[in-house]
Parts: structure tokens; sequence; C-alpha cells
């Protein structure tokens, strides 16, 4: 593992009244970083009384790392995890997700955590499957997504790759937004999610899990969403209307009322 990075991006929202629900740390997926949580979850989940938590991962948005992204891997993102999930005052349950959601299984794989929720979790094949599908339906889109660079985004890159992440009914300040945020990927990262079979644990160690998936999600499908709730011995949850960045569709609402209605109470 690569050495801890000295400063990690946090974004925080708390109740505003003494709450006694446990803090709920969110992990974003590949590509991004933790804004996504905070258009809309963070302070949807305070208001309710969850102390709510977002990081980027070392070489994403304002975090530290980025010269040696190249070399950061699942491990690496789990280390970001752990350092953020040890200073808040209560162990957090932890919500991933896709590459997010990897990251928080190889959390769980290691012992018990309070609670997880996996939302739109790469499947237990690992990237291969997504891969050969995405090259079949859209080369250009694939060849987009694995040779992504943020300085260089075009029209022609942006409109490929926005059928694979937003529905069409998502705002254009929005999608504006995203791309502002949008960032490499470690290919180290991507050869661990590639290789999933070989470390990720069936059992969960007791963490109470819960995973949810978006019905029109193209990246990591319904059927993906479902073989990594089997892979852990529950159910899925499938909601309707929504795309990957199910987090910033318009109906985000949804999805956090899926996750709330689920999470452990203590």
């Amino acid at each position: 593992m690569l050495p801890n990075e000295p400063h990690l991006e946090i974004w925080a929202r708390k109740p505003s009244s003494r709450s006694t629900r446990p803090p709920l740390l969110f992990v974003h997926g590949g590509y991004t970083d933790g804004w996504c949580w905070t258009r809309h979850f963070l302070g949807w989940f305070a208001e309710r009384g969850w102390p709510a938590y977002a990081l980027s991962l070392r070489g994403h948005g304002g975090s530290d790392g980025a010269e040696l992204l190249f070399a950061s891997g699942l491990d690496d993102y789990a280390g970001d995890v752990e350092r953020v999930a040890g200073s808040l005052a209560d162990p957090p349950i932890l919500v991933g997700h896709s590459m997010g959601a990897a990251v928080v299984e190889r959390m769980i794989a290691t012992h018990p955590r309070r609670g997880a929720v996996l939302l739109a979790p790469v499947p237990p094949t690992g990237l291969a499957t997504i891969a050969a599908r995405l090259a079949f339906e859209r080369p250009d889109a694939l060849a987009h997504m694995m040779q992504l660079d943020p300085s260089r985004l075009s029209a022609s890159v942006l409109a490929a790759l926005r059928p694979f992440y937003f529905s069409d009914r998502v705002d254009r300040t929005i999608l504006d937004e995203v791309s502002g945020h949008l960032s490499a990927e470690s290919p180290r990262a991507i050869l661990d999610l590639s290789l999933r079979l070989h470390w990720v644990k069936p059992e969960r160690n007791g963490t109470p899990l819960v995973v949810i998936g978006a019905q029109d999600d193209r990246i990591c499908t319904p059927s993906d969403v479902r073989a990594t709730a089997r892979h852990h011995g529950v159910d899925a949850v499938i909601l309707p209307g929504l795309a990957h960045m199910l987090m910033l569709e318009p109906e985000w609402e949804s999805v956090a009322e899926a996750i709330a209605a689920r999470l452990p109470a203590r």
C-alpha cells in the first residue's frame, strides 16, 4: 500500500439538533469526487438526524495524491476511508457508489462494520463483463471512459458518455457542474476492479448490508446489482427511472428514502 495522504477533502453536514442516529460516510465512484454527494444527499440526511460526511479519495477532487494516482489501488482508497471513518466521533455506516461500493466491500470483508450500503455496485465478475457489454453497445463510449482526460473534454466526449451515466431528464446545469468534477482514474484501481473475483470474500462479517441499483443503469445493470446482492446473501432493491449517477437524477430522493428506510437503527 502507498503511504497515507496528508490531506483528504471532506464535506460534512450535521443535524441542527442533537441526534442519536449514527453518522453516514459516503464514498464516490470512479472518475469523479466527493462533490457528487453534496448537491442533495448530505443535506437530506442531516435534516433527518444523520450526521453526513463525504470524502474525495486520494488523487480526486481537492485531495492530495494526484502525483501517485496511477499507482493507487482499492486498498489505498480503503485506507483513505478508514482514516476519515476513524476521525469521526462514532463509527459510521458506509455508503459506496460503483467503484466506491467495491471499496466498501473491501472494508466489510476485513472486519464487521456498523452497516453498509452498496449503490450501483460493480458485479462479482468485475469490469470485464461491463467492458464487453459497452464495447458491443458503444465502443466509442468505452474508449472515452478508458482514456478520459478531464483537461481535454469536448462536446463529443460528453455526448458519448452521458447516456451511460445520466438519464435524459437530468438538468443541464447539473451536467455542467459534473464536467468540472470529472477526473482521471487510477489504472491500478481499474485492474483491481477487473480482478474482483480474486479478492471479494463472500462473508460480510455480520455487517448489515443494503444493495441498491437503478433500473435504467447501463453500466452496472440491474442484473449486475442482483449478482452482487446474491454474492452477499441479501436481496437487491432496484429503483425505477434512474441511471448510474442515481444521486444526481431528478428522482434522487427515492434513492435517499430507500437508504433511510433500511439503515440500522443504531
